[in-house]
């Protein structure tokens, strides 16, 4: 059942990345961030009090925390998604498996390196040699996404995209070490959108809010409902991932929103994929799919038992 929740959050964040498109238009990233996390946690507030979830919490730092490198990623994927196709934006956030991976890998590797006063190394770990593999294939399928020719401005985006990916490995984590301390869903996503809805607006304070249109701004409705919807599917997904192999097939399951920004960035916004750019696609899914799997042999703990 955990697989049809990721199914439905990968869905609904794929939608929640068009709407962001279009508003983009109008709006600052600063000001979607904002919005974002103000429309959804009314949203959430509503709903937990609907289902007689209360709001306190025992563990503000860890819910402080996940907001904090949680509104990075949001404000950083956000950026990528304006300034580039929606297949490719999308893409790059979702290599979050593929950056723990490259933790793992560098980890490794620095306690197999000589250590004055130690004789000799330290076994190197198993499977790090096909963990790195997954990475270095990753990072070729970002190549064939972005390509050489890539111009300045998307360039930039590029970076945002790839930080979007990075941070949101730490945040998926503490996701996961919430659900596992019996934190609700609705309070988890609630603070992650009051986080969001605080820095947002100081960001938003910082740089300027752009000419008010209320034709413009009921796009910002869907940004929030739908990002909310789509963080609670992705929560109660890992939640109900009582093992390994449940954590590891909703993990997996995390990139069908590739495929389904895929064809929203070609029948919506008319971007034309090449054969490369598929082929990129294609190898990052790959990659971050093996690195998940390869993963969970590598590490004694399981992500979701790490608080």
């Amino acid at each position: 059942m955990q697989g049809l929740w990721m199914v439905a959050s990968a869905f609904l964040f794929a939608t929640m990345g068009v709407c962001v498109k279009i508003a983009s238009n109008w709006f600052s990233s600063a000001e979607l961030v904002f919005w974002r996390g103000a429309i959804g946690m009314v949203f959430i507030a509503a709903l937990a009090r609907q289902q007689r979830v209360p709001l306190a919490t025992r563990y503000p730092g860890m819910h402080a925390w996940r907001s904090i490198i949680g509104t990075l990623s949001l404000g950083a994927w956000f950026y990528a998604i304006a300034h580039m196709p929606l297949a490719a934006a999308m893409t790059l956030n979702y290599m979050s498996s593929i950056w723990i991976a490259t933790f793992l890998v560098g980890g490794a590797l620095l306690a197999w390196a000589p250590i004055p006063g130690r004789d000799g190394r330290m076994p190197l770990p198993p499977l790090q040699g096909a963990l790195a593999l997954t990475v270095v294939v990753g990072f070729v399928g970002v190549v064939l996404i972005l390509k050489p020719d890539v111009n300045q401005s998307q360039g930039f985006a590029a970076i945002m995209g790839l930080l979007s990916g990075l941070t949101a490995a730490f945040a998926y984590l503490q996701v996961i070490a919430l659900s596992r301390i019996g934190e609700p869903e609705t309070r988890t996503v609630f603070y992650f959108a009051l986080g969001a809805a605080v820095f947002g607006g100081i960001w938003m304070l910082a740089t300027g809010v752009s000419p008010w249109n209320w034709r413009h701004a009921l796009w910002l409705l869907p940004v929030g409902v739908l990002a909310a919807l789509g963080q609670l599917c992705m929560t109660r997904a890992y939640a109900r991932a009582k093992t390994q192999a449940g954590t590891l097939v909703a993990a997996n399951l995390q990139y069908s929103g590739i495929v389904f920004s895929a064809l929203y960035s070609v029948l919506w916004f008319g971007d034309a994929i090449d054969g490369a750019g598929w082929v990129g696609m294609a190898l990052i899914i790959a990659s971050g799919i093996a690195a998940t799997v390869l993963r969970q042999r590598a590490v004694p703990k399981a992500p979701a038992e790490e608080h």
